[in-house]
């Protein structure tokens, strides 16, 4: 097997297990609150991620405080996603929310525009301006203005770019695990002062296995985002990032009885073509086309 058929078929495999977390959160009904979820979640994947990072020997704590200051904001940002994101998942189609997330290349190309003064030609300008219409359409803001759970996944959108965003101001020596687990101790810390404004609430059974797999599956996650980053070529493997969107519409039908409408079908078209366009204009540009 070729090192991208490998690339690819770990990337798979992480946006799946990322999707299954998704599912087993959104499963649980919205009966617990979601700050209770990630507290109880926190706690299982703080332990592995440390575990992981140690046997790869990825933690390193000998940092600059400007390094600090970044992953700190990053971490800020990481908790705010959850929140949004999972805000978003109990109010919308599954597959809905996942659409809306394909802008995310093209929410952070356009932050390293406006922050980093990088610059992208024509091209890439309208598959920006294209992606973000392909957003509009699919959340399609009426005379009352956005609905709930579209605000909420727009406010994840935000999140995550930052958080992205921050990853490029650390110094190159600042290992990749370091700053996942400094993410996972800030979600468990974040949640789990939070959650004492609200009332927990029991866990049965079912929901307490619901929440077990959804850190099993983020783990996964977690894991085989680390291990895609080794394998084949990063022009060849990113694109595969988009099965999530195939994966989200299958199960959304399978496990929620959900479908799209066409128009919402029709927008995370666009955004995942624009997407696509971009990543085949960064290769082009790296081999001067």
């Amino acid at each position: 097997m070729s090192p991208n058929t490998q690339g690819a078929l770990l990337m798979v495999a992480c946006m799946s297990s990322f999707t299954f977390n998704d599912i087993c959160i959104k499963a649980t009904g919205g009966d617990i609150p979601i700050l209770q979820i990630l507290a109880m979640r926190a706690v299982l994947t703080t332990i592995a991620i440390y575990i992981l990072a140690q046997r790869l020997r990825g933690l390193k704590f000998d940092i600059s405080l400007r390094d600090w200051g970044w992953i700190a904001l990053r971490s800020f940002c990481e908790f705010g996603a959850a929140i949004g994101f999972f805000t978003a998942l109990f109010a919308m189609k599954f597959a809905n929310v996942s659409a809306i997330l394909q802008v995310l290349p093209i929410s952070v190309t356009l932050g390293a525009v406006i922050f980093f003064r990088e610059r992208v030609g024509w091209r890439r300008t309208l598959a920006i301006l294209a992606g973000f219409t392909g957003v509009i359409i699919i959340i399609r803001p009426g005379p009352e203005g956005f609905e709930t759970g579209a605000f909420y996944a727009m406010f994840a959108v935000l999140m995550v770019t930052v958080r992205d965003l921050s990853v490029r101001k650390l110094s190159p020596e600042v290992p990749s695990l370091t700053v996942t687990f400094a993410a996972s101790v800030a979600i468990l810390l974040f949640s789990t002062v939070a959650s004492t404004q609200v009332d927990w609430q029991p866990v049965d059974l079912t929901d307490g296995l619901l929440i077990l797999s959804s850190s099993v599956f983020i783990i996964g996650g977690y894991v085989f985002s680390v291990m895609v980053m080794r394998v084949g070529e990063i022009s060849f493997v990113a694109p595969f990032r988009y099965s999530s969107l195939l994966i989200a519409l299958l199960t959304g039908l399978v496990f929620f009885d959900e479908w799209p409408t066409p128009l919402t079908l029709l927008g995370a078209t666009i955004v995942v073509a624009s997407g696509l366009f971009m990543f085949y204009r960064d290769k082009a540009k790296a081999v001067g086309a």
